[in-house]
Protein backbone atom coordinates (compact mmCIF):
# COMPACT_ATOMS: atom_id res chain seq x y z
CA UNK A 1 0.00 0.00 0.00
CA UNK A 2 1.68 3.64 -1.13
CA UNK A 3 -0.39 5.64 1.23
CA UNK A 4 -1.74 4.75 4.63
CA UNK A 5 -5.31 4.63 4.64
CA UNK A 6 -4.59 4.12 8.31
CA UNK A 7 -2.94 7.61 8.92
CA UNK A 8 -5.84 9.24 7.22
CA UNK A 9 -8.31 7.43 9.25
CA UNK A 10 -6.43 7.96 12.94
CA UNK A 11 -8.40 10.93 14.21
CA UNK A 12 -11.61 9.50 13.18
CA UNK A 13 -10.30 6.14 14.04
CA UNK A 14 -12.07 5.64 17.75
CA UNK A 15 -15.94 5.42 16.78
CA UNK A 16 -18.88 4.27 19.24
CA UNK A 17 -18.67 1.39 16.93
CA UNK A 18 -15.43 0.46 16.85
CA UNK A 19 -15.19 1.14 20.60
CA UNK A 20 -18.06 -1.02 21.41
CA UNK A 21 -16.87 -4.05 18.95
CA UNK A 22 -13.30 -3.38 20.94
CA UNK A 23 -14.99 -4.38 24.54
CA UNK A 24 -16.26 -7.48 23.18
CA UNK A 25 -12.75 -8.51 21.85
CA UNK A 26 -11.43 -7.62 25.22
CA UNK A 27 -13.35 -9.45 26.86
CA UNK A 28 -13.12 -12.60 24.89
CA UNK A 29 -9.09 -12.20 24.81
CA UNK A 30 -8.96 -11.62 28.64
CA UNK A 31 -10.08 -15.16 28.93
CA UNK A 32 -6.82 -16.15 27.09
CA UNK A 33 -4.73 -14.12 29.69
CA UNK A 34 -5.46 -15.66 32.77
CA UNK A 35 -2.21 -15.54 35.42
CA UNK A 36 -0.44 -13.39 32.95
CA UNK A 37 0.44 -10.97 35.72
CA UNK A 38 4.01 -11.80 34.76
CA UNK A 39 4.16 -11.90 31.25
CA UNK A 40 4.92 -9.59 28.60
CA UNK A 41 2.56 -8.45 25.70
CA UNK A 42 2.79 -7.32 22.05
CA UNK A 43 -0.21 -5.77 20.49
CA UNK A 44 0.93 -6.16 16.97
CA UNK A 45 -1.33 -3.58 14.23
CA UNK A 46 -2.26 -2.04 17.84
CA UNK A 47 -4.15 1.18 16.02
CA UNK A 48 -5.01 3.79 18.75
CA UNK A 49 -4.93 0.89 21.45
CA UNK A 50 -8.40 0.31 21.94
CA UNK A 51 -7.85 -3.44 22.89
CA UNK A 52 -4.56 -3.54 24.70
CA UNK A 53 -4.47 -0.35 26.69
CA UNK A 54 -7.44 -2.19 28.16
CA UNK A 55 -5.48 -5.22 28.92
CA UNK A 56 -2.57 -3.41 30.85
CA UNK A 57 -4.04 -4.76 34.38
CA UNK A 58 -3.73 -8.01 33.31
CA UNK A 59 -0.34 -8.52 32.28
CA UNK A 60 3.39 -7.13 33.38
CA UNK A 61 3.82 -4.92 30.07
CA UNK A 62 2.36 -3.84 27.10
CA UNK A 63 4.34 -2.98 23.87
CA UNK A 64 1.91 -1.02 20.78
CA UNK A 65 3.35 -2.06 17.41
CA UNK A 66 1.83 -0.34 14.30
CA UNK A 67 2.94 0.90 10.78
CA UNK A 68 0.69 4.26 11.30
CA UNK A 69 2.43 7.13 12.98
CA UNK A 70 -0.69 9.03 13.52
CA UNK A 71 -2.61 6.03 15.37
CA UNK A 72 0.23 5.62 17.62
CA UNK A 73 0.14 9.48 18.79
CA UNK A 74 -3.36 8.68 19.87
CA UNK A 75 -2.28 5.34 21.64
CA UNK A 76 0.74 7.44 23.41
CA UNK A 77 -2.28 10.22 24.45
CA UNK A 78 -4.01 7.66 25.93
CA UNK A 79 -1.45 6.26 27.65
CA UNK A 80 -0.51 9.82 29.49
CA UNK A 81 -3.79 10.73 30.07
CA UNK A 82 -4.50 7.08 31.66
CA UNK A 83 -1.52 7.09 33.66
CA UNK A 84 -0.43 3.47 32.33
CA UNK A 85 2.41 2.66 33.68
CA UNK A 86 3.56 -0.76 31.56
CA UNK A 87 2.88 0.29 27.98
CA UNK A 88 4.95 2.02 24.95
CA UNK A 89 4.70 2.01 21.77
CA UNK A 90 6.63 1.48 18.56
CA UNK A 91 6.49 2.18 14.87
CA UNK A 92 7.09 -0.79 12.65
CA UNK A 93 5.93 -2.77 10.14
CA UNK A 94 6.95 -6.59 10.00
CA UNK A 95 5.75 -6.56 6.59
CA UNK A 96 8.91 -4.52 5.36
CA UNK A 97 11.61 -5.50 8.84
CA UNK A 98 11.05 -7.23 12.09
CA UNK A 99 12.70 -5.75 15.11
CA UNK A 100 14.75 -8.10 16.93
CA UNK A 101 11.71 -8.14 19.84
CA UNK A 102 10.50 -10.99 22.07
CA UNK A 103 7.08 -11.36 23.92
CA UNK A 104 5.53 -14.20 26.19
CA UNK A 105 1.90 -12.89 24.22
CA UNK A 106 1.32 -11.43 20.84
CA UNK A 107 -1.78 -9.93 20.31
CA UNK A 108 -3.14 -9.28 16.54
CA UNK A 109 -6.94 -8.71 16.61
CA UNK A 110 -8.32 -7.12 13.47
CA UNK A 111 -4.73 -7.17 11.39
CA UNK A 112 -4.61 -10.22 9.66
CA UNK A 113 -7.34 -9.12 7.02
CA UNK A 114 -5.17 -6.16 6.26
CA UNK A 115 -1.80 -8.41 5.12
CA UNK A 116 -1.60 -10.18 2.10
CA UNK A 117 0.81 -12.69 3.14
CA UNK A 118 -0.95 -14.36 5.99
CA UNK A 119 1.81 -17.26 6.63
CA UNK A 120 4.93 -14.84 6.64
CA UNK A 121 3.15 -11.81 8.98
CA UNK A 122 2.72 -15.46 10.87
CA UNK A 123 6.24 -16.68 10.27
CA UNK A 124 7.69 -13.36 11.45
CA UNK A 125 4.72 -13.27 14.46
CA UNK A 126 5.73 -17.08 15.58
CA UNK A 127 10.04 -15.55 15.65
CA UNK A 128 9.05 -12.87 18.30
CA UNK A 129 7.35 -14.67 20.89
CA UNK A 130 9.26 -16.89 23.86
CA UNK A 131 9.30 -20.83 24.20
CA UNK A 132 5.79 -21.55 25.10
CA UNK A 133 4.88 -17.90 23.84
CA UNK A 134 1.41 -17.33 22.85
CA UNK A 135 -0.87 -16.14 19.83
CA UNK A 136 -3.83 -14.38 19.94
CA UNK A 137 -5.36 -13.94 16.67
CA UNK A 138 -8.35 -12.37 16.81
CA UNK A 139 -10.91 -12.12 13.03
CA UNK A 140 -13.31 -12.23 10.98
CA UNK A 141 -14.66 -15.69 9.94
CA UNK A 142 -14.48 -15.93 5.88
CA UNK A 143 -17.66 -14.18 4.37
CA UNK A 144 -18.54 -14.31 0.88
CA UNK A 145 -20.43 -11.31 1.13
CA UNK A 146 -17.08 -9.75 1.16
CA UNK A 147 -15.22 -8.37 -1.81
CA UNK A 148 -12.28 -6.20 -1.15
CA UNK A 149 -9.51 -5.84 -3.00
CA UNK A 150 -7.46 -4.72 -0.22
CA UNK A 151 -8.60 -7.32 2.43
CA UNK A 152 -9.22 -10.73 2.84
CA UNK A 153 -12.82 -11.95 3.18
CA UNK A 154 -11.85 -13.93 6.48
CA UNK A 155 -10.31 -16.67 7.17
CA UNK A 156 -11.39 -20.46 7.40
CA UNK A 157 -10.45 -22.22 10.88
CA UNK A 158 -9.42 -24.94 8.73
CA UNK A 159 -7.17 -23.22 6.48
CA UNK A 160 -5.51 -21.04 9.95
CA UNK A 161 -5.51 -23.51 11.82
CA UNK A 162 -2.51 -25.18 8.75
CA UNK A 163 -1.06 -22.55 8.46
CA UNK A 164 -0.31 -22.21 12.08
CA UNK A 165 1.30 -25.82 12.37
CA UNK A 166 3.02 -25.24 8.85
CA UNK A 167 4.82 -22.04 10.60
CA UNK A 168 5.40 -24.46 13.93
CA UNK A 169 3.01 -23.77 16.47
CA UNK A 170 2.36 -26.95 18.71
CA UNK A 171 -1.48 -26.21 19.12
CA UNK A 172 -4.00 -24.05 17.54
CA UNK A 173 -7.87 -23.77 19.16
CA UNK A 174 -9.96 -21.48 16.63
CA UNK A 175 -13.92 -20.77 18.19
CA UNK A 176 -16.24 -18.46 17.07
CA UNK A 177 -17.49 -15.88 19.62
CA UNK A 178 -19.62 -13.22 18.43
CA UNK A 179 -22.21 -12.41 15.15
CA UNK A 180 -22.61 -8.85 14.85
CA UNK A 181 -24.58 -6.60 12.35
CA UNK A 182 -22.73 -4.73 9.76
CA UNK A 183 -18.87 -5.10 11.39
CA UNK A 184 -16.79 -6.03 8.47
CA UNK A 185 -17.15 -3.57 5.64
CA UNK A 186 -20.48 -2.77 6.21
CA UNK A 187 -21.79 -6.42 6.18
CA UNK A 188 -23.01 -8.40 8.62
CA UNK A 189 -19.96 -10.75 10.54
CA UNK A 190 -18.64 -13.12 12.83
CA UNK A 191 -15.38 -13.07 14.50
CA UNK A 192 -13.51 -15.78 15.56
CA UNK A 193 -10.27 -15.80 18.57
CA UNK A 194 -7.45 -18.36 17.49
CA UNK A 195 -4.86 -19.02 20.13
CA UNK A 196 -1.93 -21.22 19.84
CA UNK A 197 1.03 -22.12 21.58
CA UNK A 198 4.68 -21.78 20.48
Amino acid sequence: MDTNVFEEMAKKYDTEERKELAKIIVQEIKKELQNSETKSLIDYGSGTGLISLELSQVVDSILLIDSSKQMLEIAEGKISQKGIPNATVLYSDFTKETPELNADIVVVSLVLLHIPDTKKILTELFSILNKDGKLIIVDFDKNEQIDHPKVHNGFSHEELKNILKEVGFKTAEIRTFHHGRRIFIKQDASMFISSSIK
